[in-house]
């Protein structure tokens, strides 16, 4: 079946924040882990999400990416960037999100080893889910909290979809592969960081195809 849900990663400039949006992104992502290559001041972000402010009730919703950083600062960061969400892709604990999640929404990113043990993920996965939070599973890399265009054993995440869990899956997906990811793990959304990318740069005609192949994953 089609995701119900995509979500643009890394985005940096208006426009893109914009294209994303005509397309149909449910979700923009801006990333404000230091020293990224991604990331993006809270000023500069204020703009894109005043931007989709604009655009009514079915605008994307924004997402701050953190990893490991003090509650102030993401707490600071989601007011000042004007925020919906915050994911944090680090190894935030469960009582960390529930502080987070009393000001925005939560997306808690959990990485995902080719040996993962399907019941350790299932227990983690619920900790979070009972946290509040909605839950990405990501590649694991190590020293990168995401964003790396590195895929996971996708038939983990089949097994925990088929188990029941709601999950973004995420890491290495691209317009070309997404449909039949979606349609061999059967996630609740799917998440896109480098796999929009050209030269480092976000590609309008690629955010454009990885939405619609998300959107048709069934054919």
């Amino acid at each position: 079946m089609p995701v119900s849900t995509v979500k643009i990663c890394g985005v940096r400039r208006l426009e893109d924040a914009l294209v994303a949006a005509e397309a149909g992104a449910d979700y923009i992502g801006m990333v404000f882990v230091p020293g990224r290559r991604r990331r993006i001041e809270p000023g500069a972000a204020r703009v894109i999400t005043d931007a989709l402010g604009e655009l009514g009730a079915d605008a994307p919703r924004s997402v701050g990416l953190f990893g490991d950083q003090p509650l102030d600062e993401v707490l600071d960061t989601i007011a000042a960037a004007g925020l919906d969400c915050a994911q944090l892709c680090g190894d935030e604990s469960a009582e960390y999100c529930l502080k987070v999640n009393e000001h925005a929404g939560v997306i808690k990113v959990l990485h995902v080893a080719d040996d993962a043990d399907i019941a350790g993920m299932v227990e983690l996965i619920d900790t979070y889910a009972a946290a509040g939070c909605t839950v990405t599973l990501d590649s694991q890399v190590t020293g990168f909290h995401g964003g790396t265009g590195q895929s996971f054993d996708w038939s983990i995440a089949a097994k925990l979809a088929k188990s029941g869990r709601q999950f973004l899956l995420a890491g290495g997906l691209t317009p070309e592969n997404v449909a039949d990811a979606a349609a061999r793990v059967n996630p609740w959304g799917v998440d896109v960081s480098s796999g929009v990318e050209t030269d480092g740069k976000q590609d309008s005609e690629k955010i454009r195809r990885f939405i619609a192949n998300a959107r048709r994953s069934d054919c």
